[in-house]
This record gives structure tokens, sequence and C-alpha cells, in this order.
């Protein structure tokens, strides 16, 4: 858990995900697309990703625990929460404030 939190605290915007999850591209993509150069922490790629993704997993309450997006080193959630913030109209003020973006 300590390197989850370590990760996500050290950038705005960190997505812990795996290659080859197709939810993981489409949620790196949205904050690309909208400005934002998230870190994206590939578990499967990670000596340490079996681990991590087990903090993730209880974190979330649910497993598959990717993508796992964090914004200002908090928890947003995973594709769901963060579509739901992106069509309320709240992400993108939780992204400046984050200073993940200047406009």
């Amino acid at each position: 858990m300590d390197r989850v939190t370590k990760l996500a605290s050290q950038r705005a915007v960190v997505i812990f995900s795996m290659s080859s999850c197709c939810m993981c591209h489409t949620v790196t993509r949205l904050f690309r697309e909208l400005g934002v150069n998230p870190t994206v922490v590939e578990l499967d790629e990670d000596p340490r990703g079996k681990e991590m993704e087990k903090a993730l997993a209880r974190l979330l309450g649910r497993s598959p625990a990717v993508p796992a997006v964090f914004i200002g080193g908090r928890l947003a959630g995973s594709t769901d929460k963060v579509m739901s913030l992106h069509l309320s109209g709240n992400l993108v003020p939780l992204l400046r404030n984050a200073g993940a973006l200047w406009v």
C-alpha cells in the first residue's frame, strides 16, 4: 500500500493500469485529450505490480483493480467514476485544482 500511496502522490494525475486493458487505455486517452500528461504505472510491467494490484483492489473494493486513477494524490476511482466526473463537468475543475491543467 505504501508504494501505491507514494507513487500516487508524486504527480497530479497517476493511473494504475495494465498494458492489455482496453478501459485503461480509454481512461488514459481521455486525460491526454483533456491536455493532461498522466503518469501511467503499468502493473503488469512492474516487478511489484501484483503487490500494488492487491492494494488497489482493497482500496477500490473490487477486482480487477485497474484502471485506478489518482488526482492530486487522492483516489478518484475507476473508469465509471472518472467518466461520471467528466460527464457531470466536475473532472476539469478537479484537474485544475490538482495542478494538472492550467487553462
